[in-house]
């Protein structure tokens, strides 16, 4: 083989190289597409009267959407029921209703208080949220608003427990149901004066909840 001949190879594989290099810089020097954020949990709760899908804001509430799946995971809504509906005098389709696990599960440990004053979550309607007594005995009873309810909101600087209710996610399927439960007959028995008229007759069953 001529030396010309082997010269203008080594010459093309030369600008190959070379032409190669302002490509593989740019891909380098290309930004990487961001991750996409993971997808917030939800969960189905399936009763007689229709189906309520609720997404969890697990990154705002982290405390109480993680206790809410604990008891999804371990099944112990399975059997409970939505037992409470808590309407707004004068206000129709306005109010709240209130379910909690079977009666033959056991509760898990209380958990701390998450307020709206630092989740930046508002009672709004589809919220739902967790039932307490004094703040951090939340366990496993939660609420879901049928329209906006600010004054479960924390109230800063106001007199008594200001604290407010640990709103964690909301509704995004099945508010026709939360207002059907809501307008259900609620002259069941209760022994607290608060509940009066409110406990719904029969309770509404969780046939089950699971993740969706």
């Amino acid at each position: 083989m001529s030396d010309a001949r082997i010269g203008r190879r080594t010459m093309l594989g030369a600008a190959g190289l070379w032409l190669a290099r302002p490509i593989t810089a740019l891909a380098a020097a290309a930004p990487k597409a961001a991750p996409k954020p993971a997808a917030k949990p939800r969960v189905r709760i399936e009763t007689p009267r229709g189906v309520i899908v609720v997404e969890l804001e697990d990154r705002k509430a982290p405390i109480t959407a993680a206790n809410f799946l604990r008891y999804v995971d371990a099944k112990k809504f399975d059997g409970g029921t939505i037992y409470r509906a808590s309407r707004t005098p004068g206000v129709k389709g306005a109010g709240t209703i209130q379910g909690g696990i079977s009666p033959k599960a056991r509760k898990f440990r209380p958990i701390a208080h998450e307020s709206t004053r630092t989740t930046g979550l508002k009672h709004r309607a589809g919220t739902i949220s967790m039932g307490r007594n004094e703040p951090g005995s939340a366990q496993c009873d939660f609420f879901i608003c049928a329209s906006p309810q600010p004054y479960l909101d924390a109230k800063p600087g106001q007199a008594g427990d200001n604290q407010g209710y640990a709103a964690f996610g909301r509704v995004v399927e099945g508010m026709p149901v939360v207002k059907r439960i809501l307008a259900m007959r609620t002259d069941g028995k209760t022994y607290e004066a608060a509940m009066k008229g409110q406990m719904i007759n029969p309770p509404v069953q969780i046939v089950s909840m699971k993740r969706v």
